[in-house]
């Protein structure tokens, strides 16, 4: 190391060689070592191995497998099958405007309302649901206040 003074500052100068040698010492001291460090291996709990989730791309074939598409054959006219012209039911008509279908049992209340809906253009209040002894489902469909079910059952044809 040599020390150099000029105009009152203090200036070192360091051994090049000696700052070289210092370098390859170091580099010497990594190869022996390693570049990588003493990680933990980590201890497996499960028989199965966990893989990676990898980028899955969506299938995009040249050409439909099926020819025809499958038609939807739960459509409205499956799910109400018939009105009920029971005396029962008929004083339902009369009393309480409510209107009583057999219906598909696969059928829930949401779409029994929108095919009473669609089939018969009036609208639905609430749909009440039962499932009969005989395996039968059974709605009372009551209708909106502004529909009379008198009517609505003679135009469909029960009366």
């Amino acid at each position: 190391m040599k020390k150099i003074e000029d105009n009152n500052t203090l200036v070192f100068i360091v051994d090049v060689k000696a700052e070289a040698k210092a370098k390859a010492l170091k580099a010497k001291k990594a190869v022996l070592k390693g570049v990588h460090s003493h990680k933990k291996k980590k201890i497996l709990t499960s028989p199965a191995f966990q893989q990676p989730k990898t980028l899955r791309l969506r299938r995009r074939p040249k050409y439909s497998r099926k020819s025809v598409p499958r038609r939807h054959k739960f459509d409205h006219y499956a799910i109400i099958k018939f009105p009920l012209t029971t005396e029962s039911a008929m004083k339902k008509i009369e009393d309480n405007n409510t209107l009583v279908f057999i219906v598909d049992v696969k059928a829930n209340k949401h779409q029994i309302k929108q095919a009473v809906k669609k089939l018969y253009d009036i609208d639905v209040a609430k749909v009440n649901t039962l499932i009969r002894p005989d395996g039968e489902k059974k709605a009372y469909v009551r209708l909106a206040p502004d529909y009379d079910a008198l009517n609505v059952a003679n135009k469909i044809g029960i009366i």
